[in-house]
């Protein structure tokens, strides 16, 4: 940890949703005055400054003592306009209000791994280019292009398959009856909210010379029907039959065989996750550990 990563300060994030919030509520527990930015301020708890914000609109000033600055917005949808606005514009708004309130601070923003090519369940890590696949993955990377030219310094978070209170997508699948156990292997890779928002602080506060691009997933790449078996199992549910998914957002699924994805780099950092597997995580959810934050 660098000299200056110890003393607390002004951190910002733009897009305090269910991730911003967690994260945020770890910063101000060890000492950093938090401002959170969202569209409806009150729905955030009172350890943060909350500011009712549109992104994509005229922004306020932010506070002379930033020097922290997380970008995580959120879709409202999965239409391309949506991702345009809430990454794409959206950051690029608040690099102009740095730039416009003189705001030097460590940026870093948290994106998808979505942005790679890769679908043969090869590994993938930090060197591999980016191809995204689709066009909502093409904005991503565009995003990610534009936070690079203009702050270069920035880091970027690649995270995967963020699930936990309140992200239960195949839990619900399971007791709804819906759910399958893929008929050809499934590489999935996740990441426990909590997780998430643990690698948030500890990459712009506990790092003192970090890289410019991390992978945020657990240490386990798994076969989805391996997951499905096991939620199953821990639910008292018969395991689901064989089939064919009807989506590949089920968890973390990716399309065709999908791709494993590599930590190391966050690893390296001296990152260790509260859940470093699925099993771990998911048991959490089940047994209702953790706060999901609106």
């Amino acid at each position: 940890m660098s000299e200056d990563s110890a003393i607390p300060s002004g951190v910002l994030i733009a897009g305090c949703g269910d991730l911003g919030t967690e994260a945020g509520l770890r910063f101000a527990a060890a000492g950093h005055r938090v401002t959170g930015w969202r569209r409806s301020a009150d729905k955030l708890p009172a350890e943060l400054n909350g500011v009712s914000v549109d992104l994509t609109g005229e922004l306020p000033t932010i506070p002379a003592d930033t020097t922290i600055v997380v970008v995580a917005t959120a879709a409202d949808g999965r239409t391309e306009d949506a991702y345009r606005a809430a990454y794409l514009e959206a950051t690029g708004n608040v690099l102009d209000a740095l730039d416009r309130d003189g705001i030097d601070a460590r940026i870093l923003l948290v994106s998808s791994t979505a942005v790679y090519g890769g679908d043969d369940g090869e590994w993938i890590d930090e060197s591999h280019p980016v191809a995204p696949a689709t066009a909502t993955a093409t904005i991503l990377a565009s995003t990610e292009e534009l936070l690079r030219a203009r702050r270069p310094e920035a880091i970027i978070l690649r995270l995967s398959g963020i699930y936990g209170p309140g992200r239960t997508r195949l839990i619900d699948q399971l007791t709804a009856g819906t759910a399958v156990v893929p008929q050809e292997i499934q590489w999935t890779n996740r990441i426990h909210r909590d997780d998430a928002a643990a690698a948030i602080v500890h990459l712009t506060t506990q790092v003192g010379d970090p890289g410019t691009v991390y992978i945020g997933v657990d240490n386990e790449p798994v076969d989805q029907g391996e997951v499905v078996e096991f939620l199953a199992a821990q639910l008292g549910l018969p395991t689901p039959p064989v089939g064919q998914p009807s989506s590949a957002r089920t968890g973390g699924t990716n399309r065709g065989n999908g791709k494993r994805l590599s930590n190391a780099a966050l690893l390296a950092t001296g990152f260790r996750f509260t859940y470093p597997t699925f099993r771990e995580g998911y048991l959490a959810v089940i047994n209702g550990d953790g706060v999901r934050h609106p």
